[in-house]
């Protein structure tokens, strides 16, 4: 593919003089349209090294207003990044609305510079193709414009290249062993260069190849596959804004339209546990569990920990016997309520991928992404092609996660209605417990048929082998927490059973 790239491509000076002021101005005026638009933008520089990456960068963003975008260059990973999802770090640095975020090298870097030095093994590079397309299909989806440029020399200009840069003291550093080592490897990288676009060249997120032999014809290619981008966006969305004069939202009614019977009527409620047992259950697996956090931390295994469920359903509490005898410098409780101003301003994966744990550390989740395909579908928070594309969204979100070692660990807290009832009335007659009850959980009460249609479709469709759903029979709250505990023990030490076999 790229060896049939025409490289002999040039502009004249005078020529590119009367085209790029013009081009400077337009996208100065794309990226005001953009903001106003709420329109986030990702452009991403891949390519040869030498190829010019940093200066075409550079030129790109005089023009712009230098308040609306940042530039991410990208390193090997640090130690705090390599203890996460290869994929961390890129979705934490995904723009706001109406932003602009430029990656110099970007997440490519998997399956280019850490399959060739064998940095990481056979599968997991295959197994990061899929991961980056689906991270670009969901960004794009959100709305995100996606720009991939690659800057495309041959090996005889890249020796040109690096023998000038070395010629001066000044530049000299910038070409690394590594480098020489890379450029005497021209033939193989050019092999994965073209495999890295052939498997990732989508409709969604297109590579551009940029001859770059010369400076001025690739700036001004660079510009024009960056206006051109913007402009079919902004017309896009314009477009999308005359037709649908009311934006869709969605109530969705009670009866569900993937399952013919309730998944929830099926548990068994009336389960139960004595007091005397809960004691000796709950001492004998909160030691445990300070056991396990210690041997995660040992291994580097990262463990999530999701609940959802009926208000009232005892969450908060099963949390705290969950934690209780646990050492606080290894975990940490993330309580999620309704998103604000900044999180609302990104894609709804984004806080949650902020609050992804390292490596040996746990992290437990008081509601979570689910809140895309409950309470923002029932109450009309997101359209209906939201919800929907949502559970394909979770799905590989959680798959990233095991794939690069997780313990992932799903709870739904089931109660009935009479129950629920019975605990709101006793939250209203005692003091200490008014806090917990609200208005907002009375509306949410007289909509549970909705609700608990929504949760039967969510456990349908988002509990396969490597993050299954637990349906926690919690009428009886010691029968509940008990429960949880021996779920989580029993996932960490199947995970550390199988890291030390």
């Amino acid at each position: 593919m790229l060896e049939k790239v025409d490289l002999t491509k040039k502009i004249e000076k005078e020529e590119y003089k009367n085209i790029i002021e013009k081009l400077e101005l337009k996208i100065g005026e794309l990226q005001r349209e953009a903001k106003e638009l709420k329109i986030p933008v990702i452009i991403v520089f891949e390519g040869w090294k030498a190829a010019g990456k940093g200066t075409l960068i550079n030129e790109l963003i005089l023009p712009l207003d230098p308040r609306g975008f940042n530039v991410y260059p990208t390193n090997p990973p640090n130690e705090e990044e390599s203890l996460r999802p290869f994929l961390w770090r890129f979705w934490i640095k995904t723009p706001a609305k109406g932003r602009i975020a430029l990656f110099d090298r970007s997440w490519y870097r998997r399956v280019l510079t850490d399959r060739i030095e064998n940095a990481v093994s056979k599968k997991d590079w295959k197994l990061a193709y899929d991961e980056i397309k689906s991270f670009e299909r969901q960004l794009a989806d959100a709305g995100n414009v996606i720009i991939k440029l690659f800057l495309h020399i041959d090996k005889k200009e890249q020796k040109k290249r690096f023998d000038k840069l070395l010629e001066n003291k000044s530049t000299s550093w910038k070409i690394t062993k590594v480098d020489m080592k890379a450029q005497k490897q021209y033939g193989e990288y050019l092999k994965v260069f073209d495999d890295m676009i052939a498997k990732t060249d989508t409709d969604y997120a297109p590579w551009t190849i940029v001859e770059s032999h010369d400076k001025r014809f690739a700036l001004v290619k660079i510009y024009k596959t960056v206006i051109e981008s913007l402009e079919n966006k902004i017309a896009q969305v314009k477009k999308s804004k005359t037709e649908k004069t009311v934006k869709e939202k969605t109530r969705q009614s009670a009866e569900s339209n993937v399952l013919n019977s309730s998944i929830l009527d099926k548990i068994d409620l009336s389960q139960k546990l004595s007091k005397e047992d809960y004691k000796i259950n709950l001492e004998q697996y909160q030691k445990r569990l300070r056991e396990i956090e210690h041997e995660i931390y040992i291994r580097r295994i990262p463990v999530i920990i999701m609940f959802e469920g009926w208000d009232a359903a005892g969450k908060g509490g099963a949390i705290r016997r969950l934690t209780q005898n646990m050492d606080p410098r290894g975990y940490e409780v993330i309580p999620i309520a309704a998103p604000n101003d900044i999180e609302k301003a990104h894609h709804y994966l984004w806080r949650f991928w902020n609050a992804i744990p390292k490596a040996g550390h746990i992290c437990i989740f008081d509601r979570t992404w689910y809140g895309r395909v409950l309470v923002e579908r029932i109450e009309g928070f997101c359209s209906t092609e939201d919800w929907k594309r949502a559970y394909k969204e979770i799905n590989e979100t959680e798959e990233h996660l095991t794939n690069h070692g997780a313990v992932v660990v799903k709870f739904w807290l089931h109660i009935d209605k009479d129950e629920q009832m019975r605990r709101f009335q006793e939250r209203q007659k005692l003091e200490y417990k008014q806090w917990k009850i609200t208005d907002e959980d009375w509306r949410n009460r007289e909509k549970w048929d909705a609700y608990k249609s929504a949760v039967d479709e969510l456990l349908f469709r988002t509990s396969p082998v490597n993050a299954p759903w637990t349906v926690v029979e919690a009428n009886d709250k010691l029968f509940a927490r008990i429960k949880i505990l021996k779920t989580v023990i029993d996932a960490a030490d199947k995970k550390l059973k199988k890291k030390n076999g």
